[in-house]
């Protein structure tokens, strides 16, 4: 079994001053015919053998969304194996911040993208592995 490295980035957008309704969080939907088809996950992707996983972070993004994006602080780090697909993830969440010359997000390479509020945030919509982080995510939109 091989394991993978993740990288993905935790962008929270939204007015604070219109309390925890006002803030979301940004999520994308899996393609079809890949694994875990059709479930949302925090968007992100493989780090490269050698390459640092920030700089991973921000090229997923913006290959995959078209934004750029400042990413900052590590926010949670989970490891999953599925044994269905013979591999485990190593998932690094980032706090990360689209700059603002960014566009906004758009799906290139995934199926859908969408901000979603803390009430929104059902476990059995996302992969396993991101589930764990789903708790820490629901603090940041409440807070």
């Amino acid at each position: 079994m091989r394991t993978v490295i993740v990288a993905a980035g935790i962008v929270i957008e939204g007015a604070e001053e219109m309390g925890p309704s006002g803030k979301k969080v940004l999520l994308s939907r899996r393609k079809s015919g890949t694994h875990l088809a059709g479930l949302w996950e925090f968007p992100g992707g493989k780090v490269e053998p050698g390459e640092d996983p920030r700089a991973a972070l921000r090229r997923e993004l913006e290959e995959e969304l078209g934004i750029q994006t400042t990413i900052g602080e590590i926010v949670d780090v989970t490891f999953h194996r599925y044994d269905d697909a013979d591999k485990a993830v190593l998932l690094l969440f980032f706090e990360a911040r689209r700059e603002a010359s960014s566009p906004e997000p758009r799906a290139i390479d995934v199926a859908e993208v969408g901000w979603w509020s803390a009430d929104m945030l059902d476990p059995a919509a996302f992969p396993p592995a991101d589930v764990a982080v789903l708790t820490k995510v629901r603090r940041r939109l409440e807070a």
